[in-house]
C-alpha cells in the first residue's frame, strides 16, 4: 500500500500539518523536527503525489537540471538547448552542479526534490548502477539523463564507444601505432569508460596493443609535471593522444607547447565533443563531435512527454535515444611514416 502523509505523521510522531510544512516549507520547521520527518519519509518511501498537486492546482512547472560542471562548455551547450525550449513552454529551471562528486549528486537531487520539481534532467557519474536513480525510480520522480548512454534508464546520448572507435580508427588511418588515451577519473564518468572501450577495440582490431587510460584531474588547468614527462620523454612516447573531451585536449595542447613539442608534427591530438571554440585554436582541434545542444533539446522533449503523459507525441519506442556523432578532422592530426614510429603490436 502506498504510504500517505498521515502515515508519515504517525511514524514521526507529529501532526499532519507539521509534516506538510516540512515538505512544502522546510525553512519554517525546527531543524530537529525537520530531520525526524525526513527520516520517516525515507523509511516509508513516501513521496508527495505530483498528480495530487496537479488536481489541487499546485503544479510548480519547475524542472531540476543537475550537471557535473559548467566549466566544460559541453554542459553549457546542453543547458542552452533545455532552457530555450523550457522557457518557451512556461517552465522554469533550477540548476545545480556536482563537480563529479557522488555526495554532491545526492545533495542536488534531495534539494531539488524538496523544491517540488516536476522532473529532472541530469548527467551522473554512473547511470547503470546509480543508487540515487534507483530511488527516483521507486519514488516515481520523472527524469531523463544526458550523455549517459545506458539502456537501463531514460537517456539521450551519442554512442560513446562507437564514437571513440571511429575517432581512433582515424588516427590509425594516419599511420599512428602508439596511441594513448587521456581521461579524467574513469570512476567518475561512465562516458569516459565507454570511450576507452572504443579506443581499445579500434587498437585491437588493428593488431595494436591498447594501453590503460592515463587518468588526470578533470578540473586541472595544467598538466602535472609527472604527466607531461610521461607524454614527452623517452623513445616510446606516443605519437598521438586521444583525449576524452575537448577541454582536456586544450589543456594537453598547452602543456605540449610548453614542453617545446609541435602539434601535430611531434604529436597528434584528437578530442571529443566538437566544441566550436576548438576551431578557433591554432591549429584547429580535430575532434569527435557530439550534438550537445540537440542532446539538451531532446532530453527536454522526452522529459516533457513524461511529465504531460504525451508519449505518443514523440513516437517513443524505447527508453534511450542515440543521436549521431561526426568527425571533425581539424589540423591537430598529421600522417606519419610507420617506419619512423615504434609500434606496440599484439602478439
Amino acid at each position: 500500500m502506498t504510504p500517505t502523509i498521515k502515515d508519515v505523521a504517525a511514524h514521526a510522531g507529529f501532526s499532519i500539518a507539521t509534516v506538510s510544512r516540512a515538505i512544502n516549507a522546510p525553512h519554517t520547521v525546527n531543524p530537529v523536527t525537520l530531520d525526524k520527518v525526513r527520516q520517516s519519509i525515507d523509511a516509508l518511501h513516501f513521496r508527495p503525489s505530483p498528480l495530487g498537486r496537479q488536481l489541487r492546482g499546485e503544479r510548480t512547472r519547475l524542472i531540476g537540471v543537475i550537471l557535473p560542471t559548467l566549466a566544460n562548455p559541453v554542459f553549457a551547450e546542453c543547458l542552452q538547448g533545455i532552457d530555450e525550449l523550457a522557457s518557451a513552454q512556461g517552465y522554469r529551471l533550477m540548476l545545480m552542479t556536482t563537480q563529479y562528486d557522488a555526495e554532491r549528486e545526492r545533495h542536488a537531487i534531495e534539494t531539488l526534490r524538496e523544491q517540488r520539481v516536476e522532473g529532472l534532467i541530469l548527467t551522473v557519474a554512473d547511470a547503470d548502477t546509480h543508487p540515487l536513480l534507483d530511488e527516483l525510480d521507486r519514488a516515481g520522480l520523472l527524469y531523463v539523463l544526458m550523455h549517459n548512454d545506458t539502456v537501463r534508464r531514460p537517456s539521450v546520448a551519442v554512442d560513446n564507444r562507437l564514437a571513440a572507435y571511429d575517432g581512433v580508427r582515424m588516427l590509425i588511418a594516419h599511420g599512428h601505432r602508439h596511441i594513448l588515451m587521456l581521461a579524467g577519473t574513469l570512476a567518475a564518468s561512465d562516458r569516459a569508460r565507454q570511450r576507452h572501450l572504443g579506443y581499445s577495440q579500434a587498437m585491437q582490431q588493428a593488431g595494436l596493443m591498447p594501453a590503460p587510460a592515463l587518468e588526470v584531474d578533470f578540473n586541472a588547468e595544467e598538466l602535472s609535471p609527472a604527466v607531461l614527462a610521461h607524454l614527452t620523454s623517452g623513445p616510446n612516447r606516443p605519437s598521438a593522444l586521444f583525449c576524452s573531451n575537448d577541454l582536456l585536449a586544450m589543456v594537453v595542447m598547452r602543456g605540449l607547447r610548453r614542453a617545446r613539442l609541435q602539434i601535430p608534427n611531434d604529436m597528434s591530438i584528437l578530442g571529443f565533443d566538437g566544441l566550436a571554440m576548438g576551431e578557433l585554436l591554432s591549429p584547429p582541434l580535430a575532434s569527435i563531435c557530439a550534438p550537445n545542444r540537440e542532446i539538451g533539446c531532446a532530453a527536454w522533449q522526452r522529459l516533457l512527454a513524461r511529465v504531460t503523459g504525451s508519449y505518443e507525441a514523440l513516437n517513443e519506442t524505447s527508453l534511450t535515444l542515440t543521436l549521431p556523432h561526426s568527425l571533425r578532422k581539424g589540423a591537430t592530426i598529421a600522417a606519419i611514416s610507420n617506419r619512423n614510429e615504434p609500434s606496440r603490436v599484439l602478439a
